[in-house]
């Protein structure tokens, strides 16, 4: 299994940019004539790594899919699971991810522990990342699947705790996310709240609708940032003016 490389290349564009610009690809929305198109405009748009899953796949062609995004893509192709259907060999790492606001056992830990020995198999980087669902103003398909209730964002101190209580289990990565097609995105004065309380670089991902809100979280203390909704259909026109915006230190 390969040691660090992703988790090492995430960091370093972090320190080099400022912040690092993540798409997120759900296999199951996207056509192979749709992925071409989108993949070669992500090759030359400034984002930094993709990441490919969805809460539910509608057929069997995911595997199918993720192969076609590495044959394409230019940048690393990572695995944010939704589910071990979903895993397989063409990923160049995963999120070993646990649903930790949520206490639904099966998420915390028992989907982790199906997967362990395929990921070993596989020989799939992993790089061990605590998942908090913030409240985004509207039900998540994450939420109903996972039979997890977000974080309520007029309560700071339980998102802090939860966050703080990913960094002690050895977390490497800390993902808040409102879910997709979220109404609201994470409140920046959230985000700096736990900013100041955690030391593990911080993803942020739902609701982010514009350059100018992915900016807003970069400077509210985001290491990384995720935009996914805003970006299928006839969207990917404007995935050039995110980089600018996310890219803080170029």
């Amino acid at each position: 299994m390969k040691k660090n490389v992703l988790k090492n290349y995430l960091l370093s564009v972090k320190k080099k940019k400022g912040a690092g610009y993540i798409v997120l690809i759900d296999p199951d929305k996207n056509s192979e004539n749709n992925l071409e198109e989108k993949i070669s405009k992500i090759n030359n748009s400034g984002v930094d790594a993709i990441f490919v899953g969805g809460s539910l796949i509608l057929d069997n062609n995911c595997e199918k899919r993720v192969e076609l995004i590495k044959s394409i893509s230019k940048v690393p192709v990572i695995f944010f699971p939704g589910g071990i259907s979903q895993l397989n060999k063409h990923y160049d790492a995963m999120l070993f991810m646990s649903i930790l606001s949520g206490r639904n056992s099966h998420y915390l830990i028992g989907e982790q522990v199906i997967a362990a020995p395929i990921v070993k198999d596989l020989g799939i980087e992993v790089i061990p990342t605590g998942y908090l669902l913030v409240d985004g103003g509207n039900n998540s398909s994450v939420q109903f699947m996972s039979g997890s209730n977000p974080i309520p964002i007029e309560k700071p101190d339980i998102l802090i705790a939860h966050a703080l209580a990913a960094q002690y289990l050895g977390k490497k990565l800390v993902y808040l996310e409102s879910g997709s097609g979220a109404k609201n995105s994470i409140p920046n004065n959230l985000l700096k709240a736990v900013t100041k309380y955690i030391d593990v670089p911080i993803i942020v991902g739902g609701g982010i609708k514009t350059p100018k809100s992915a900016n807003e979280k970069v400077l509210a203390g985001a290491s990384f940032v995720v935009i996914g909704s805003i970006l299928e259909g006839n969207n990917t026109n404007i995935i050039n003016e995110f980089a600018d915006a996310i890219h803080i230190g170029e």
